[in-house]
């Protein structure tokens, strides 16, 4: 009876024993098979893995690009003013993003104020130009009421050849000869045309009140 009840048990253990490794034979078969299924995946795709490996190093690069250029304009600009301008970063931590002032023209009714602006560099700078508002609320039929510019060279006639320095001479000039035929504010430029004594009256006003 004792030899038949071993018999029993080690036969019961050898059962056991075959289903344990079975199992473990079919989870490594199953990882394999995933693994291998992973592996496919990706040599099926190279394209996919290409394209985001050049999606990144583009990204680097046009940012590498935009902060070498901004840089080089920002000694330049520190060096050579241009005349009645200044501009540099507004903090240390973030190139991209400049306070700017301009000086009123001597010979316009801006003059003896001080206009700040603001001035946002695009990570693809210089092949798209900066965002320019003014801050300093202006009397001028080409400056709304939120600071928005109309200035050819910042919109179509762009061009990567322009720097921040020649932009601000460009504001400078549109200071002293604003072009009503162009518009952003249409009731300052029907004033400008048709009453510029008055318009010029109220753009000292504005200055004084605005920018002193």
């Amino acid at each position: 009876m004792a030899d038949s009840s071993e018999n029993s048990s080690n036969k019961n253990g050898n059962v056991a024993d075959l289903q344990t490794s079975e199992s473990s034979s079919g989870n490594a078969n199953a990882q394999a098979n995933a693994s291998s299924s992973s592996s496919a995946a990706a040599a099926g795709n190279p394209r996919r893995v290409s394209s985001t490996k050049s999606k990144r190093k583009q990204g680097v690069y046009s940012h590498s690009t935009s902060a070498k250029r901004i840089s080089k304009e920002l000694v330049e600009i520190s060096l050579d003013p241009p005349s009645n301008c200044s501009a540099a970063p507004k903090s240390d931590d973030n190139l991209y993003e400049w306070i700017s002032t301009i000086a009123g023209p001597a010979d316009s009714p801006y003059a003896g104020g001080v206009f700040f602006l603001d001035i946002k560099f695009p990570k693809d700078y210089p092949f798209k130009p900066p965002k320019i508002t003014f801050q300093t609320r202006i009397y001028h039929c080409n400056i709304n009421s939120q600071g928005g510019i109309c200035l050819d060279i910042l919109k179509d006639n762009w061009s990567p050849a322009l720097t921040i320095s020649k932009v601000l001479l460009s504001i400078c000039s549109l200071l002293t000869d604003a072009n009503p035929h162009d518009p952003l504010v249409g009731t300052i430029a029907q004033e400008y045309l048709t009453d510029r004594e008055q318009h010029d009256r109220t753009a000292r006003e504005w200055t004084k009140r605005y920018a002193s």
